[in-house]
């Protein structure tokens, strides 16, 4: 192998300098970071949701760190879509990385008219369909357990925007696989999972809830055996390509995800800990890439070996 090897990936017409992105929710809109790492050098950038009109969010406590990981019932507070587009969007044109919209909406034209709306805006180059947070009380987010629910929503958002679709799916399913071709009958272009695990903290002294909402998602390294999993079952049942996600916190936590299938991945929790995290998950993997002599990150997306 000469050179450096080939870390460019095609998600059908989304196209990644590399595979590593910064997770929705743990990354804000980019502005914060950007004064700690260079954002040119991220395969993309998930933002943090955003839904048609300004949103609070849950009451306080919303976060609890819990042994490896950590609650959070934050709830989609959000500025609003015409924010985003005036305020946040501007400010993230200016870097040269893909620009993933994590939308979310109470009810099914919530998403059709965000959808539309960021069509026409330049710097969008995919949406992620945010339909499985588990922290908000509203029936939208319920979407994401009903394959039927999902078909027909993915289908109604492919009339109305030609940007490629990213569906987030939920681990708190039974079977995971159905919700993905559900996903995929729809249209979806790419799915990406999971997103948070459904869990809760009880203060014992009190003998209250830790978190303010009661329940929240549980996100960090204690998922991602979970996470992985379910990336290896999805990835056999579908043809579309799949980002993986949950407690990555190195080179090998993302190498274990595109082994079992992911073609690329995103980086969570891990940004609060070190915001450095997703560029030394991208050196990892080259380094991992030329050690073996694999020429480009796309042969080793599923290359698990299992004996039957």
């Amino acid at each position: 192998m000469n050179g450096l090897p080939d870390l460019r990936v095609k998600l059908g017409k989304l196209e990644l300098k590399n595979p590593v992105l910064v997770a929705s929710g743990t990354f804000g809109y980019g502005e914060e970071y950007a004064e700690l790492i260079d954002l040119n050098k991220l395969g993309g950038i998930m933002t943090k949701a955003v839904t048609l009109r300004p949103k609070e969010g849950n009451p306080p406590p919303r976060l609890v760190e819990v042994p490896c990981g950590l609650l959070n019932a934050i709830g989609l507070e959000n500025p609003g879509l015409e924010v985003f587009i005036r305020e946040k969007l501007s400010f993230l044109r200016k870097f040269d990385t893909k620009i993933i919209v994590n939308i979310a909406g109470e009810k099914e034209d919530d998403y059709l008219q965000i959808a539309k709306r960021l069509s026409k805006e330049n710097g969008v180059d995919a949406l992620e369909v945010n339909i499985s947070c588990p922290n908000v009380k509203e029936g939208g987010l319920s979407f994401g357990t009903d394959p039927k629910v999902i078909y027909l929503l993915v289908k109604r958002l492919k009339e109305v925007c030609g940007l490629p679709l990213i569906l987030k799916l939920t681990p708190n399913v039974t079977d995971i696989k159905e919700v993905a071709k559900a996903a995929e009958e729809g249209g979806a272009d790419i799915l990406s999972l999971v997103n948070t695990v459904l869990a809760m903290a009880v203060d014992v002294d009190t003998q209250r809830p830790k978190l303010g909402n009661i329940v929240g998602g549980l996100s960090g390294p204690a998922i991602r055996p979970i996470a992985v999993r379910m990336v290896w079952e999805v990835s056999g049942a579908v043809n579309i390509p799949i980002i993986g996600m949950g407690g990555i916190m190195k080179a090998e936590d993302a190498l274990e995800f595109v082994i079992a299938g992911a073609s690329a991945v995103a980086v969570g929790t891990a940004n609060f800990v070190d915001p450095r995290t997703p560029l030394k998950v991208i050196e990892g993997i080259g380094r991992y890439l030329k050690d073996k002599g694999i020429d480009s990150f796309a042969s080793l997306v599923g290359s698990l070996k299992v004996q039957r």
